[in-house]
């Protein structure tokens, strides 16, 4: 009852008449309240309360009111006459009247026929609440965001509209706030007190405000340069921490020194690129002219979130601005990058190299702001815009890995987006759907979106369906922040805001700078072709250092002769470099490197050795990671009933001393964990594994979500074993896991695909980064791709991985006989793009992972692993071939004894790789022609085996060569090995095909017809006379 009665007294409106008369005199407007954008922000509206309510007779006055609320009839005449003329908008102070002269005063009768309209009351305050949350949820639609004044984002109609400069405008907004009687609010209302909501800031210490101050500053907070999109987010701490930070009075404040320093910073900003125009005004640099105000932007949140502890700054970035920032947020060398533009340049490094717009870089330096060590990382990226989103996010996961930042304070990523690619690239929204995933978060990214409002040439009306580019980000509650780019204080709070909620509260927010593109898509581009009216608009606008000067030269705050001189400095330093560039006659790429690994390589950037150690282990070894692959090291945990059976069998295994997939891979895995590599096993349902065979997190049966990974139960000095279950992305999680493995060489980094066919939906990450990544950007990796692959007669998909297009892209040249020398294996490996196997044994695959990591330098490691094969009963490996001293096989030979010891006598010899030597041998032995037909497995085909093929078809002399595969002949394997092997045997002999004919799609999905095309192609492989006529 107490709660209901304060409600009902604190409801009551209060007028601007009666506040006047008890608070003193109105504080000054001064400085104090104003706005970047605005001359005056005013916020002196105080509240008032009448003497004889304080104290303890506002106790009495409420259970009179509450009683009088019950009963007008149940108080004394005086009382309810006193109420019903406070209801009617009297103040207090005129609302009371003697009981004496109740029935005399004609100004008494006229008062007291106002009705009690507690109901209007409330109605006028819930309407005040409405009106305060439909700024905060639609203020933004009205927001000044565009620098043009042209914007063609385009919302329902909202009852909040446009903007006001002065105090008449109060009325006709509330004209067009109550159309139709939206809030029930009118003229009358506006000189009425009303309390504030908990959920507003605008009255800074104020409870209560008239209704025209209310209208003011809510316009002021929400409808300006800056809009702020925030009520979708379903956190009311989140959203109370940004209202204080958008609606408290006074806090767009900037020091006489901050504001000078965003003047110098807008001038580097801007004279670069008019530098390079006046210098290579023929030249592509996409450059940032109508955005300049990116790069104050970009050094605030730099600034801040140095201040806040983050000691590592990663960052990725479509081409527009790329230079620019090179220069002045990453402080590359002026000259290096001026020297970029000389076309006589020639490259140091071998390799393609890239344009100077996709170049990454790394530089350490001191933040001149916070006087603290700050590391900042650009990523290389293509012009596939986006792609390099989810790569950053995997390096800045990886870095805070290694340096046990479990909460992202101390590295950090920022990804820059152009607005079109951010509202059309599908990669945005799988990205952001990794922010909160807990083996992916990287606990925040700021998103600055350089809003062109343009694509290439598509107008945004033609380019997205949701009003902004950036309503993607609303799906993860990312906050999203508007501004006008043309304001660069509004920028540079906006910015400071999205560092700070990001140190706070460790989620993605989102920055849109609503600019223009003052050239088009590029410096040699017509822009007027297609938006005309647009680039009229552009070549009238003033540019925004100009205007940000004017302001400050008006306000006092720099005189033109300082303006001048910072221009002249920044001139000098940009003369000069250029200067310094025409020294430069060699292009070093590797001075753009983003991801150095110090101490793996030599001081000049080779491999230490060219050699590689055995990837054997000793027995003890084996036994030891056997024993905790077959057991639960966990006490009172209970596991699946038929986990129980696997594990045994791998018991049973290790006891005999062999090996099946899931245990080579174990061995493989445990015993780089036990030498203290991290390794990091991801993808669609990688934990249990797609087939049910890997189990490397066990789940107990009786307690939710309690789990065990066994594999982190290997050695007390271990390095951790990461295995995580990924969202359903490839491009995103490929992305990612790149990105990680960037980071140290010292780690072994697998992505596996639930089937080798959804590979190609992360052709982009394949294509563009894992295949010609070191040629481009001199950057090694050693990423792990697993691509289930094998005919199965499960039908066209889940069948092929796909193989002929990684061998297509393989850099051998087909033509030319390698000189083979002692260290040959290896030096192919160092020369190659990437290495592509097909393994056929379990031993072998746990070679060729161990190989990875004991090599000296990293490649890409592309991987056909089998489906039926982990189960087969003849796909098993002995503990003999993993020892100490065994390596990869890159070729397995035939080792029967019949055709070893009698070679003249062997026929055929048939080359294949993966799965299908199990069928073939199997036929073999069912025709009895062990001694006529030999069998060679391919197990690496990138790099080609010459040397081992050369020898295999040696031995056999007087065989034809058959080459057989389970894949159609325009798939596969045969286009890429049958001109190897022809340059092999100096064309000597034909190389035979035997396999599935051309066809359109990988597999059948018939299995009558699966089985028919097998048999016919064992018949061709097995008949000696089947090529006689094609002779």
């Amino acid at each position: 009852m107490h709660r209901l009665r304060t409600c009902a007294v604190r409801l009551r409106p209060l007028t601007t008449s009666q506040a006047a008369q008890t608070v003193g005199p109105k504080r000054p407007i001064t400085a104090t309240y104003t706005r970047t954008f605005q001359s005056i922000r005013c916020y002196t509206a105080p509240v008032a309360s009448e003497p004889f309510l304080n104290g303890t007779s506002s106790n009495y006055v409420e259970e009179m009111y509450y009683a009088w609320l019950e009963n007008p009839k149940s108080v004394h005449k005086s009382w309810d006459v006193f109420f019903r003329n406070a209801n009617a908008g009297a103040p207090p102070g005129t609302a009371y009247q003697s009981p004496l002269g109740l029935t005399a005063t004609p100004q008494l009768s006229s008062l007291v026929g106002a009705q009690p309209n507690v109901e209007k009351l409330v109605e006028d305050h819930l309407a005040v609440q409405s009106l305060i949350r439909a700024y905060q949820v639609m203020g933004h639609h009205n927001a000044h965001l565009d620098p043009l004044g042209i914007s063609c984002v385009n919302f329902d109609d909202a009852p909040v509209s446009s903007g006001f400069q002065d105090v008449d405008a109060v009325k006709e907004r509330l004209q067009v706030l109550t159309v139709g009687g939206f809030y029930g609010l009118d003229e009358s209302d506006l000189e009425k007190v009303f309390r504030l909501p908990t959920t507003t800031f605008i009255g800074g210490p104020e409870s209560a405000l008239p209704l025209k101050e209310i209208i003011r500053r809510l316009e002021m907070a929400y409808c300006q340069h800056i809009g702020v999109e925030f009520m979708f987010i379903n956190d009311l701490e989140q959203c109370q921490w940004i209202r204080q930070k958008f609606e408290t009075p006074g806090v767009m404040q900037f020091t006489l020194e901050e504001k000078r320093t965003l003047l110098a910073r807008m001038v580097r900003s801007t004279r670069f690129e008019e530098f390079l125009q006046k210098k290579w005004s023929a030249e592509k640099r996409f450059g940032l002219e109508g955005c300049e105000s990116l790069i104050p932007s970009l050094k605030t949140i730099i600034d801040v979130s140095s201040a806040s502890g983050v000691e590592y700054v990663i960052m990725g970035m479509p081409h527009r601005g790329r230079l620019n920032v090179l220069a002045n947020v990453i402080r590359k060398e002026l000259e290096q990058i001026f020297c970029q533009f000389d076309s006589k340049l020639e490259a140091a490094d071998e390799g393609s190299g890239d344009v100077k717009y996709h170049l990454g870089m790394y530089h350490r330096r001191i933040n001149r702001v916070t006087d603290r060590n700050i590391t900042l990382s650009l990523v290389a990226n293509p012009s596939h815009l986006e792609a390099a989103d989810p790569v950053v996010q995997g390096k800045t996961k990886a870095e805070q890995f290694y340096c046990g930042d479990n909460d992202g304070n101390r590295v950090m990523s920022i990804l820059l987006h152009g607005d079109a690619a951010f509202a059309g690239q599908g990669i945005v929204y799988e990205t952001f759907h990794l922010s909160d995933l807990p083996s992916y978060t990287t606990h925040g990214t700021v998103h600055v979106v350089v809003n062109n409002q343009i694509g290439f040439t598509t107008d945004p009306r033609m380019a997205r369906s949701s009003p902004y580019p950036t309503d993607v980000a609303r799906v993860v509650n990312a906050p999203i922040f508007h501004v006008n780019a043309d304001d660069p204080e509004a920028v540079m709070y906006v910015c400071k805001v999205a560092a700070e909620w990001r140190a706070t509260f460790h989620k993605d927010v989102v920055v849109d700078l609503v600019c223009y593109r003052r050239m088009g898509h590029n410096e040699m581009d017509e822009p007027m072709f297609t938006q005309p009216l647009m680039y009229k608009q552009i070549k009238k606008q003033k540019p925004v250092l100009q205007k940000y000067a004017e302001k400050l030269i008006a306000d006092g705050t720099v005189s033109r002769q300082e303006y001048e001189e910072e221009i002249a400095k920044y001139d000098k330093i940009c003369e000069e470099a250029y200067a310094r560039s025409k020294d430069e006659k060699i292009l070093h790429i590797k001075h753009w490197l983003d991801s150095p690994w110090p101490g793996f390589f030599t001081l000049d950037g080779q491999p230490k050795s060219m050699s590689c150690p055995s990837t054997g282990l000793t027995e003890e070894n084996l036994n030891h990671i056997g024993q905790v692959a077959s057991s639960v090291p966990v006490e009172d945990f209970t596991i699946h009933g038929g986990l129980s059976r696997i594990l045994k069998s791998r018991g049973e295994m290790v006891r005999n001393r062999t090996v099946d997939w899931a245990l080579g891979e174990y061995m493989a895995f445990g015993s780089l964990l036990k030498e203290g590599i991290h390794v990091r096993l991801s993808g669609q349902d990688v934990e249990r594994g797609t087939f049910s065979h890997r189990h490397h997190v066990l789940h107990d049966q009786n307690v939710d979500k309690r789990i065990c990974i066994p594999m982190n139960h290997m050695a007390p000095d271990q390095a951790p074993y990461t295995v995580c279950n990924s969202s359903l992305s490839e491009y995103g999680v490929l992305g990612f896991e790149l990105g990680f493995a960037m980071a140290s060489p010292n780690a072994l980094i697998l992505w596996e695909a639930q089937f080798g066919d959804f590979h190609n939906t992360a052709q982009c990450i394949i294509d563009q980064f894992i295949c010609p990544g070191q040629a481009k950007w001199v950057r090694q990796n050693g990423i792990v791709l697993l691509l289930p692959h094998g005919m199965e007669g499960m039908g066209p998909e889940h069948s092929s991985a796909r193989p002929e297009r990684f061998l297509q892209m393989c850099n051998d040249d087909p033509d030319v006989m390698p000189n083979i020398t002692d260290d040959f294996a290896v030096q192919q490996l160092y020369d190659c793009n990437w290495i592509v196997v097909n393994c056929s044994t379990p031993g072998n695959y746990f070679h060729v992972v161990r190989r990875q990591i004991l090599l000296p330098f990293r490649k890409p490691l592309i991987v056909f692993t089998p489906k039926s094969l982990l189960r087969h009963p003849e796909a098993r490996s002995s503990f003999d071939e993993m020892l100490p001293g065994t390596h990869f096989q890159r070729l397995i030979p035939e080792g029967g004894a019949t055709a070893s010891e009698r070679p003249g006598e062997v026929k055929r010899l048939i080359l294949c790789t993966g799965k299908v030597y199990y069928e073939l041998t199997k036929e073999r032995k069912s025709r009895g022609m062990e001694g006529t037909v030999a069998i060679a497995r391919m197990e690496q085909l990138s790099p080609f085996p010459f040397d081992q093929v050369k020898a295999e078809s040696e031995r056999f002399t007087n065989a034809d060569l058959v080459w057989c595969q389970e894949e159609h002949k325009n798939q596969g394997y045969y286009d890429y090995v049958k001109p190897r092997i022809r340059t092999t045997i100096q064309r000597a002999k034909p190389v035979w095909y035997a396999g599935r004919g051309p066809a359109a799609a990988p597999a059948t999905g018939n299995k009558n017809t699966h089985l028919m095309e097998l048999r016919r192609f064992l018949d061709t492989a097995f008949d000696l006379e089947a090529f006689t006529d094609q002779q």
